[in-house]
């Protein structure tokens, strides 16, 4: 582990660079440093005065930054947090201008480029796609994924970014790799703050990296705290490198190169940054510097002061050893500035950052104003006395925010209800056309939308032989995977047992003595590992199938794949995407961990990816298929008992498509229209049997996917014939079940249509026991699925059918 401290010079070859160029080296170095601070100084102000909503800042970072910043390449990946903003300037990722107009969510995205306003200030992000939804070239810039406000979230990710370098580094002839890579020489940059090191997805990215042996540098910024928590709560030995020594590289050369740096150390800071990147870059291995002795000037952020938990002494200790401080002495006692020159570039640095923040806020002022001026003039032109006090208010806003005129606008468009007056169609007609700037402002993108878009896959029906085999569910799905593979090389899979044993239920059985170790493989028990592996390859041109074992583990997972994956079109407006395909199994089995279906917990995290819940094998290999050709991530849930089930192998096995979205009428009926997925259709159709029997006919409709849900509305088409519902589902008590009943009635217009209460059956309130008993009494049985479906119908008719019970 190598320590280096403030005594150790600066390294550099005379002959390749002079004094002179040297010295404006580190001019342009401090320069920046005084920037970026005088930025967290009035950014924090520009908070507390009510401009801004929040602020995060990166003050007491900016040497590790700068030193950091000088070993970027173009191709290079940045996986940071919201301390970077020093690290984001100095690479052109964003600016001073950009940094202010994020602080005030200016919702144009030539002013906020990486959110569009969407994200709060020191977010930052790159764009990869084109207006087409098609790959810029990554090679040509440096490139920044977008970052999340989760602490340790940008951990997991950067598994994929830097598989991807190995990847391409050891199969130069990939034929898609142009856009993406330059030899597989990008390495993969990620930042993370001390405290964070303390959550699981640190440990699980590490321990991953380490396995993989893949090209990362992991910088951990350490001022000794988390907000108010020091680093004797947060970790063992209070010091997270000594912690991690385990992980130092070995004479098998297995492990990580670990350094540590101190925070306000300039010349260690480059010397070490400029060793790590070489090695990573040479060898593709990882690395990690820890800096340390790092200060934090105004504290954790704009909503407190961290005067309240930091003692006197290290309060002072904090001044003493501001890094920018340290810096500017180390220059003065080396001869390399005086203090005149220095004093001009930090009043020349004070009046540039001001002149920019306030060009960042004129700029967002003008965004608003022409929203408030065309709202005024409307108001103006409607001689009525609802019009009064709404024209007032505007009229007298000093900081205009496009809240406070929709606000005054809609007051006037209820006061007005019923009443004619010259102007208010006009302002009718202004406030709708608005409606879809704001829709375009703050909520599109949350897919790509992109003429990729998997809802645009042509529909290919499934094509069978005379004679097709008749064979167990799995080995279409197998054989699926396998055209897959042999026509498109970026495909690859991954998850625990997917390797060797081709997963537990046979699915990739003998793929990998095809395709590859390299295509296909094992990983450890680490879920959110495993999908962040996923996000990065997919964002490095691959397409990706992440496996997680059964649908229960997904929610191991869950933080990556909500806050990351399913938000990540959304928050950069549709500049990047991760075309991940999830694939799980899940439903009836046995056990508590083994059996169950936490779908209005997707549904709820997971807005963003499309959900597909396929009733056999070949209905998901047509998913699958369709997924492969589309450009956005999705999750795909297979029914655990189905593997065996017997299924006819389609002869066009890799080229059919299932739509995404697309629901399915199984079964005509004329009394009851029942609306399920996944193997409770299995249930139903059983159930439809026996209520022939008594003279009740069912209609069976197959969602086949809730996000997007039955896009053709054939639920609401099937309730106008048959005037009642019935939701059958193994989700908890008002879960998907709700969330399909929501979707018919309100959205479908279902509701219209009705001539009895809808009704829902669905598992029971807690986890099913393990079992064939347990299942039975547990979730929605063929007899549950019967009596239901029959007291809905003596309800209306208890004469013809009389109550059971």
């Amino acid at each position: 582990m190598s320590d280096l401290n403030a005594t150790r010079p600066v390294q550099f070859n005379s002959e390749k660079i002079s004094y002179e160029e040297f010295r404006q080296v580190l001019i342009d170095d401090y320069k920046l440093a005084v920037q970026s601070r005088i930025v967290s100084l009035l950014g924090r102000k520009e908070v507390l005065t009510g401009k801004a909503k929040f602020g995060i800042f990166g003050d007491g970072k900016e040497l590790a930054q700068i030193a950091l910043s000088k070993v970027f390449k173009p191709g290079d990946w940045r996986s940071g947090y919201y301390r970077d903003q020093t690290l984001a300037f100095a690479l052109g990722i964003s600016s001073i201008y950009h940094f202010f107009s994020q602080l005030y969510s200016n919702p144009d995205l030539s002013a906020d480029t990486s959110s569009g306003g969407r994200q709060m200030v020191a977010h930052f992000s790159t764009k990869l796609l084109d207006e087409d939804g098609e790959w810029l070239d990554q090679t040509a810039q440096v490139n920044s994924f977008s970052d999340v406000s989760t602490t340790g979230g940008q951990m997991a990710r950067i598994l994929g970014l830097g598989l991807a370098s190995k990847l391409y580094r050891n199969n130069p002839g990939l034929s898609h790799s142009e856009k993406f890579t330059k030899d597989g020489q990008e390495v993969i940059f990620c930042t993370i703050g001390n405290a964070s090191t303390s959550e699981g997805v640190f440990w699980e990215t590490v321990n991953a990296a380490g396995v993989k042996q893949i090209p990362v540098v992991i910088s951990i910024w350490d001022d000794g705290y988390g907000i108010s928590v020091p680093n004797e709560i947060q970790t063992t030995k209070g010091d997270i490198s000594n912690v991690l020594r385990g992980f130092q590289e070995d004479e098998s050369g297995q492990g990580y190169q670990i350094f540590k740096v101190k925070g306000w150390d300039y010349a260690g800071l480059c010397e070490v940054y400029e060793k790590a990147a070489e090695y990573a870059r040479e060898h593709c291995k990882p690395c990690l510097v820890h800096v340390y002795e790092m200060t934090q000037p105004q504290g954790h952020s704009s909503s407190g002061s961290h005067e309240r938990y930091k003692s006197p002494e290290r309060l002072t200790w904090e001044t003493d050893f501001d890094c920018n401080d340290r810096m500017r002495e180390w220059m003065l006692s080396s001869g390399i500035a005086d203090e005149e020159e220095l004093k001009q570039i930090e009043s020349e640095a004070k009046d540039f950052v001001r002149q920019e923040q306030k060009r960042a806020w004129s700029d967002y002022k003008k965004t608003l104003q022409v929203d408030l001026t065309e709202a005024v003039e409307l108001l103006k032109g409607i001689n009525h006395h609802a019009v009064e006090i709404p024209l007032k208010t505007l009229l007298s806003i000093t900081e205009p925010s496009l809240k406070e005129v929709y606000v005054n606008v809609r007051r006037v468009i209820r006061e007005l209800r019923g009443v004619e007056v010259a102007g208010k169609e006009e302002l009718l007609a202004w406030y709708k056309k608005s409606q879809e700037l704001n829709n375009f402002r703050f909520n599109d993108k949350l897919y790509s939308s992109t003429q990729h878009s998997p809802l645009k896959v042509e529909e290919i029906p499934a094509n069978y032989d005379a004679d097709a085999a008749i064979v167990d569910g799995r080995e279409v799905l197998n054989a699926c995977f396998r055209a897959n593979f042999d026509k498109d090389a970026r495909l690859l899979a991954f998850g625990e047992d997917v390797g060797k044993i081709g997963d537990v239920n046979q699915g990739f059985a003998g793929l990998q003595e095809e395709f590859g170790e390299q295509r296909i493989f094992d990983t450890g028990i680490r879920e959110t590992a495993i999908i962040g592996k996923g996000i990065g390859l997919a964002v490095r041109g691959f397409r990706p199938i992440a496996e997680i074992q059964y649908l229960d583990y997904l929610i191991y997972a869950f933080p990556v794949l909500s806050d990351d994956l399913a938000s990540l079109s959304y928050r950069t407006k549709g500049q990047q995407k991760a075309p991940l395909i999830v694939r799980t199994r899940g439903h009836r089995l046995e056990g508590i961990w083994h059996s169950g279906s936490p779908m209005s917990v997707l549904l709820g995290g997971l807005r963003g990816v499309h959900i597909c819940v396929p009733r056999n094998m070949t209905q998901a290999a047509g998913m699958y298929n369709t997924l492969l050709k589309g450009d956005e991530p999705a999750l795909v849930i297979e029914c655990l008992n189905g593997y065996r089930l017997k299924e006819k192998m389609p002869a066009n096995i890799g080229d059919f498509t299932v739509p995404i979205g697309k629901a399915e009428l199984l079964r005509e009926g004329s009394d009851i229209t029942v609306v399920s997925y996944g193997s409770t259709l299995r249930i139903v159709q059983e159930a439809a049997l026996e209520l022939d029997k008594v003279g009740i006919s069912i209609e069976i409709i197959d969602a086949q996917c809730l996000q997007p849900f039955d896009r053709e509305a054939i639920s609401a088409k099937s309730l106008e014939k048959t005037n009642r519902l019935l939701v059958v589902d193994e989700d908890f008590p008002g879960g998907a079940s709700a969330f399909i009943t929501h979707e018919i009635l309100e959205k479908q217009g279902g509701y219209y249509f009705l001539d009895a209460k809808p009704r829902t059956l669905t598992a029971k309130a807690h986890r099913p026991p393990y079992g064939s008993d347990g299942d039975y009494f547990t979730k929605p049985a063929v007899d549950d699925v019967v009596e239901t479906a029959y007291q809905i119908m003596s309800e209306s008719n208890p004469k013809k059918y009389p109550p059971l019970f």
